[in-house]
């Protein structure tokens, strides 16, 4: 039976070696990863038959690598972009910090965890062509620290995309800056889906394709999302899915159009890439993705009347001249809700508190809704009780 050096791989990407096992112990491991109550999840290489490795909430992955086999190189260094008309010289290779070809969108998304060196491609090979974004699904679990636990995986395999997301807890992390090549997609024959377009920032969500990972998912409470949607707006790609929404997974996919993936920008799924045969990332919500906060109305404030100001201003304005005001914006807003209940006539709501006023308010104190004053209590000079039952009425605030 083939034997295993097992490993584990931690969110620092340090490793702890930790002896051979059999392939008893590897298989019963895949088993316990295959129960769905189980908080891991187990992936295989994707291009080194029989290495095997386990995604876990913690944070950590566990990594069965067959005893014998070739040693490899964790990661791979990115090829240098061709020579050839139309493409970039290495003279056009970005410097760090720069922006591409006089672009100044946001290279490194405030907050995101750091994973890997920072380098994953370099240059894009056709940065006259539109800007787009790539939604792919990890196929694994959401929450805890899986973020970092599938990045490692990620890295280890050398499929790095820029950004990897976690609807769960929000968390964003970045592998690179997002104006140079990931490393996610396929090749379509010679040309590098990779490089293709101003930029091509490939996002990994933490999810199933099966499950759409935007089921059940508030944009609008996630500001980490929206710290993606931000830097990915600001290199211009369109807030739209020019192949259509991604197809429903499992199901028969969709045509892979090579026009609409090479000259039309905007989001696409990794099923909609030529040259790729996966299915993800689902049927999820485009309206959710492209997520855009309303404009917040803000609510209007209601006025706030003094019963003090109000008896201040009967007591002065009453003996004064005709027009005489003491507290007119308060004053008018009482006339006007008298006016309203048919006891003012609108001629004499001017902010003054004189006699027509005073009349008023007596008739609002004596009537039902104003409390069903009799004698002196109904004088016309307002008191809170009264005074709060003309406001609730007509949506004023009475303070004393």
């Amino acid at each position: 039976m083939t034997a295993f050096h097992a490993a584990v791989v931690h969110p620092d990407r340090s490793v702890t070696y930790c002896g051979e096992v059999s392939q008893a112990h590897v298989d019963e491991v895949l088993a316990i990863a295959a129960v769905a109550s189980t908080p891991c999840s187990a992936v295989q290489h994707p291009r080194r038959p029989g290495s095997v490795f386990v995604l876990r909430e913690d944070g950590d992955l566990d990594w069965y690598e067959p005893v014998g086999a070739e040693p490899f190189i964790i990661r791979d260094p990115d090829p240098e972009p061709r020579i050839a008309d139309g493409h970039p010289t290495a003279a056009d290779l970005p410097v760090a910090g720069e922006p591409v070809h006089g672009l100044t969108g946001t290279r490194w998304i405030p907050g995101a965890i750091p994973l890997g060196d920072g380098v994953i491609g370099g240059a894009m090979d056709t940065p006259g062509n539109p800007p787009r974004v790539v939604h792919h699904t990890t196929e694994s679990p959401a929450g805890g620290r899986y973020l970092e636990a599938v990045g490692s995986y990620l890295i280890r395999v050398a499929s790095e995309p820029q950004l990897i997301y976690c609807p769960v807890t929000d968390r964003v992390g970045q592998f690179g800056a997002l104006d140079l090549s990931a490393r996610a997609l396929r090749n379509d024959g010679a040309r590098r889906t990779n490089r293709e377009g101003r930029v091509c920032i490939q996002i990994e969500v933490l999810g199933h394709s099966s499950t759409p990972w935007t089921t059940g998912w508030d944009p609008a409470r996630k500001p980490g999302w929206q710290k993606v949607l931000a830097a990915v707006r600001s290199w211009g790609v369109p807030d739209v899915f020019p192949a259509g929404p991604p197809a429903v997974y499992p199901g028969p996919g969709k045509s892979r159009s090579r026009s609409v993936w090479q000259y039309q920008g905007g989001h696409f799924g990794h099923v909609d890439v030529p040259g790729n045969d996966h299915g993800d990332p689902g049927a999820i919500d485009t309206a959710k993705v492209l997520y855009h906060a309303g404009p917040t109305t803000p609510k209007p404030t209601k006025p706030k009347v003094s019963v003090a100001h109000l008896v201040a201003a009967a007591k002065k304005d009453g003996p004064a001249p005709d027009g005489h005001t003491t507290y007119p914006t308060e004053v008018r807003i009482v006339e006007n809700a008298l006016v309203a209940e048919g006891l003012l006539q609108h001629r004499y709501a001017d902010g003054s508190f004189g006699s027509k006023t005073v009349s008023a308010y007596a008739a609002w104190q004596r009537s039902k809704a104003g409390g069903s004053y009799t004698g002196d209590a109904a004088d016309g000079l307002p008191g809170i009780a009264s005074l709060k039952r003309l406001a609730a009425r007509h949506g004023f605030i009475a303070t004393a």
